[in-house]
């Protein structure tokens, strides 16, 4: 290992360091549309030198990065950007552009991206080397080579933070009248314009996802969809015209995973936005535990038990958040049948065997287990509220405040 660090670092410092094409893998997305989304998997070699120009250069960035921005920074969770819509939009910011960006990564101008990174790295030789992984090009599933005149791919370790410094761009400008030194900045601002009739608005993003809350109108929502537009465009990005679209709070909207909506507080006059779990990732962990557990599957079942505990722990660690105590306890009871039905089938069991087996001497249905490995149950996960944590978000190279 140590040979070939020295063989890496003599190549950057003699200038004979040329990053490989990366090798384009294709994944479906989710939700069944038949649409792909391509990763792009760097070398050994590029991945560390990836990772190491981003030692260099986040700290950079980050100095300047407005907060209202969380996907891939250090501190920072897709539950911070939730929070924050869930705290605004109880607040009054009732409508929403809910944004989608088409093809995001794939489609980044590079020249735009470089003049970005220019204004705050001036070293030629660390320019020269981002502006080599972004045109280094993609060897295709086929074997062939294929350039990339636009984008960052996804899956090297540099394009993350490639994105948020290209999309930096947006933060600012619909960000910029509420920032420090702006005409409406001040929170005694933005309450003057609410009595004089006039939007406040606020952007949170994560990567490429983001949503616009608006204290207005559908039209001012409206207004400003446009208006991003014009700012997307020298970034050579659009929106997907099939996935943006104008929202109110009490319609609900999806974000990350979760379901955010304006909803009254059951036996009050009190209203409230409420995250939920969305509906696809509870489909998409139904159908992860249907292609374990499927009929024709002969793996022991001390493998599928810890298969799916991995899944169910990692799933439910994310979504304990929302109010999902319901949806937790149906799930549980949806594995539940499934793990039973499919160990009924691989040992011929009849019901009275499966009683026999999966209850205790008091007669109660138990956790199914094997060699010592028990069915996770995803109804006793305890649930609790993410609070907003605003400007308490630590991060050492923040320069920017969080009104």
């Amino acid at each position: 290992m140590s040979g070939f660090l020295d063989d890496l670092r003599t190549q950057l410092k003699d200038g004979s360091f040329h990053p490989l094409p990366v090798w384009e893998r294709k994944i479906p997305k989710p939700g069944g549309s038949g649409k792909v989304r391509k990763l792009g998997i760097p070398t050994i070699a590029d991945r560390v030198v990836q990772a190491t120009l981003k030692l260099v250069l986040e700290p950079i960035f980050e100095a300047g990065f407005l907060p209202v921005s969380y996907g891939f920074r250090p501190k920072r969770r897709a539950h911070d950007a939730v929070a924050e819509i869930q705290y605004f939009g109880t607040k009054g910011y009732r409508w929403v552009l809910d944004a989608d960006i088409e093809a995001c990564f794939d489609s980044i101008d590079h020249t735009a991206l470089m003049d970005r990174v220019r204004t705050r790295v001036k070293d030629k030789h660390v320019l020269m080397l981002v502006k080599a992984f972004l045109k280094a090009g993609v060897m295709a599933e086929t074997g062939h080579f294929e350039d990339n005149p636009t984008g960052t791919p996804q899956g090297g370790v540099l394009s993350p933070l490639l994105a948020n410094i290209a999309l930096g761009t947006l933060d600012e400008h619909v960000h910029g009248p509420w920032r420090p030194g702006g005409m409406t900045g001040s929170p005694v601002s933005r309450a003057l314009r609410r009595r004089r009739g006039m939007p406040n608005w606020r952007i949170v993003r994560y990567a490429d996802d983001f949503v616009v809350l608006v204290f207005g109108s559908r039209d001012d929502a409206k207004a400003l969809r446009g208006e991003i537009a014009g700012v997307l465009a020298p970034l050579d990005l659009r929106f997907s015209e099939a996935k943006t679209r104008v929202v109110h709070m009490s319609e609900g909207f999806d974000f990350l995973g979760f379901r955010l909506q304006w909803k009254r507080k059951r036996g009050t006059d009190k209203w409230y936005v409420y995250t939920f779990i969305a509906d696809r990732p509870i489909q998409s962990l139904k159908d992860k535990i249907r292609a374990l557990t499927h009929r024709l599957s002969q793996q022991p079942p001390r493998d599928v038990l810890r298969r799916l505990n991995r899944i169910m722990r990692g799933w439910s660690n994310y979504f304990r958040y929302a109010v999902a105590k319901s949806t937790m306890q149906t799930l549980a009871i949806f594995v539940w049948r499934r793990v039973a039905r499919w160990w009924m089938r691989l040992h011929r069991w009849s019901w009275t065997d499966l009683r026999r087996h999966l209850t205790d001497h008091t007669g109660r249905w138990r956790m199914p287990s094997s060699d010592g490995v028990e069915l996770f149950n995803l109804g006793r996960v305890p649930t609790e509220r993410y609070r907003y944590r605003g400007n308490k978000i630590p991060n050492p190279w923040t320069l920017a405040d969080h009104d």
